[in-house]
């Protein structure tokens, strides 16, 4: 497997009939007259795709008969190593979701340590249908399920496309963006559209960035890969090269993380018991398991919102390594 360089890769998101799949096509056709050559992962519920014959003759990926964000989390890591292949580079990836997958949990496997390298997460575009959403966030017209999932949609994006505003009587804007502004996070940035109209350097925009942080017993090195000028408010902090670490004193930490840190995953070496494990850390729980390819590479991969790297950093040196005094 060869890997050139990170391939910026979006993620679709939104309710079913929001319009992920003609902003999809609409992108791929702005992709073509620049020259750019893309690939997509397509998911669908159902053991067809019945909207495939759209995208003939593209690089794709189509993942069926579960959703990305649970029954087939697993399967998307894998398959996602396609593009990494030299034979099946891509300038740019897009992926659409189920219209009920939460484009955390697709973020996921995208942040995975074996993958961090070779996909850089541009950003998340979630599309409401405004002639439905104050319907779907009713307690009297929807169920609790949809509103979830819905919330999940419109919390984990870095844009939001308020699609169908034809549809809807000006008496409503106001209740929608009331709703909508309730769920974002910061100043997310909301557009209105029509038929998923919307200009392609605007969804192209990067709206979350990757912080590697190199770290040594005796030093550290960090490497900030973004755009100094304008700091994303969502963040993939990599802490590389990691040395052995005692497990209490580093399940302690990941417990007491900031709100803002939203998840934690990685590959640590473990002082005692010895040995690589892979963990996971959501809802205040860690999971580690003892892996079966001792070569990797130690990482730690946090996601979050407004994550204060610096101080993430340090408090990790004094209070897992021990490195600086406290």
């Amino acid at each position: 497997m060869t890997i050139h360089k990170k391939i910026p890769t979006y993620i679709l998101s939104g309710f079913l009939g929001s319009g992920k799949t003609t902003v999809l096509l609409k992108m791929l056709a702005d992709f073509k007259t620049r020259g750019l050559k893309p690939g997509i992962v397509l998911n669908e519920l159902g053991q067809v795709n019945v909207e495939g014959h759209l995208f003939k003759g593209e690089k794709m990926l189509e993942m069926l008969d579960g959703c990305i964000c649970c029954t087939i989390q697993d399967d998307l890591r894998e398959e996602l190593k396609f593009f990494l292949q030299e034979e099946n580079q891509v300038d740019v990836l897009l992926i659409e979701g189920t219209g009920v997958a939460n484009p955390k949990e697709i973020l996921e496997a995208l942040t995975d340590p074996r993958l961090h390298n070779g996909f850089e997460t541009q950003s998340v575009i979630s599309l409401a249908d405004a002639s439905k959403f104050l319907e779907y966030q009713s307690i009297f017209s929807s169920s609790r399920e949809i509103r979830e999932m819905l919330n999940d949609q419109m919390s984990s994006a870095t844009l939001i496309l308020l699609n169908k505003m034809d549809l809807i009587p000006e008496k409503n804007k106001d209740k929608i963006y009331k709703k909508l502004r309730k769920l974002v996070k910061g100043d997310v940035e909301i557009m209105e559209t029509v038929y998923g109209n919307v200009p392609l350097d605007k969804l192209l925009k990067q709206r979350m960035s990757t912080v590697s942080v190199t770290l040594s017993e005796s030093e550290t090195n960090t490497n900030h890969h973004h755009d100094h000028h304008h700091e994303h408010p969502f963040k993939a902090v990599k802490i590389e090269n990691i040395p052995a670490v005692e497990r209490i004193r580093f399940e302690k930490w990941l417990k007491k993380l900031p709100a803002s840190v939203l998840r934690a995953k990685g590959m640590v070496q473990l002082a005692s018991p010895s040995g690589l494990y892979q963990f996971q850390f959501a809802s205040k729980e860690v999971e580690m398991e003892r892996m079966e390819d001792q070569e990797c590479s130690t990482c730690l991969i946090l996601i979050g919102y407004n994550m204060q790297v610096d101080d993430l950093q340090t408090s990790f040196q004094k209070e897992v390594l021990q490195t600086l005094q406290a």
